[in-house]
């Protein structure tokens, strides 16, 4: 094995470095790069942003390497408010890496079917196998969450569920699956800014549904329902790590860094592959060009 190449040391020496810590500490390091989010109200500079971000993503590329070489089990699991900015961590997270090994799973309402079974049933459905990792754009915290306030389920099903819940990610956990939990935390200002800019984009638009916009009234009963999940289910085996998301350049540094910093891993990346000549062409006849149908050159 290579010598690890945690993202710290690749960091400012200048700046103090965090302490080596494991799966189990709840501390929260941002970037050695980046100013303190809550002391620090302007946005993070595009071209700093840029750079960082690829640097981040390349040691990402180096933790998928050595995940399949130790089989390494990784759940990451995104919750939050609407429009604080988990999809967009996601995608910076996951597009570097190989989606034979990295998947991105995001269920939608259950079926008849699914609601008569076990809860968590159709989420241990996708957990990962040994190199995977799995990333839970929401996850079964929708119980605690958006299903308790809005009414989707019973008063009784959210107790069961705050009762249940840290007894699963303890069991998840002992079978070996290293289980990383982010609530991504926005003003109601920016979320507000933030929905306008959707209306405002054709292209974005799908993103606010009518249900954001009825949640868009409950945000007190949703502070309520967060506090509670977090009182029960912030367990030693399993922290809630809060990512402050009102600048999303930031938010997104951060996790990726705090990520990294929480996984073990070691620069196994292959050597470059050196390209071969190629070999003569033999002459094979191909079709004619007038045979074959060409999208039409709109940008010439």
């Amino acid at each position: 094995m290579g010598k690890n190449k945690k993202t710290d040391k690749a960091s400012n020496s200048s700046q103090p470095q965090p302490p080596n810590v494991g799966p189990l500490s709840d501390r929260y390091y941002p970037s050695p790069l980046l100013e303190d989010l809550t002391g620090n109200a302007s946005r993070l500079d595009r071209k700093v942003y840029e750079q960082e971000l690829t640097r981040l993503q390349v040691e990402l590329v180096k933790m998928q390497y050595w995940l399949k070489a130790s089989g390494y089990r990784l759940i990451v699991l995104f919750e939050g408010r609407d429009a604080a900015g988990k999809g967009g961590t996601i995608k910076r997270i996951t597009e570097p890496l190989n989606p034979r090994g990295c998947r991105v799973v995001a269920l939608g309402t259950p079926s008849d079917q699914q609601k008569t079974q076990w809860y968590f049933q159709r989420y241990v459905e996708h957990f990962p196998s040994a190199g995977e990792i799995v990333v839970f754009d929401r996850s079964w915290y929708n119980r605690a969450g958006v299903e308790s306030v809005m009414g989707f389920c019973s008063a009784d099903q959210v107790e069961e569920f705050l009762q249940s819940c840290p007894e699963f990610e303890r069991m998840v956990v002992r079978s070996g699956i290293v289980l990383l939990k982010y609530w991504f935390s926005v003003s109601d200002a920016e979320q507000e800014s933030r929905f306008q800019s959707r209306i405002d984009d054709p292209t974005r638009r799908w993103k606010l549904s009518p249900m954001d916009l009825e949640a868009r009234n409950k945000w007190e009963s949703f502070s309520a329902a967060k506090d509670l999940m977090f009182a029960h289910t912030n367990i030693p085996e399993a922290r809630w790590f809060t990512v402050e998301a009102d600048d999303k350049r930031r938010a997104r540094l951060n996790c990726i860094h705090h990520l990294l910093s929480k996984i073990p891993y070691e620069d196994m990346t292959p050597p470059a592959i050196k390209l071969p000549p190629r070999k003569p062409p033999k002459g094979t006849a191909r079709p004619p060009r007038n045979e074959q149908f060409f999208v039409p050159n709109q940008y010439p």
